[in-house]
């Protein structure tokens, strides 16, 4: 279960970091009500993706990822 739930949170973050980098003027463009409350920030979503594979790293570390 804890798999399941860090894959999905891998995903969500490699694709928070992709926008942010890529695609920060489509975001803003299509969703203008949203992107006024969470901006897209490259160094928040760098900061998401490190403490995403922290957690990755404890749950490899305790045998429960793979």
């Amino acid at each position: 279960m804890e798999a399941i739930i860090f894959y999905i949170l891998l995903i969500d973050a490699i694709s928070a970091n992709l926008m942010a980098r890529f695609g920060s003027e489509w975001y803003v463009h299509n969703f203008r009500t949203i992107s006024r409350w969470f901006p897209p920030a490259e160094g928040w979503a760098l900061y998401y993706l490190a403490l995403v594979l922290w957690v990755g790293s404890l749950l490899y570390r305790t045998g429960k990822l793979f």
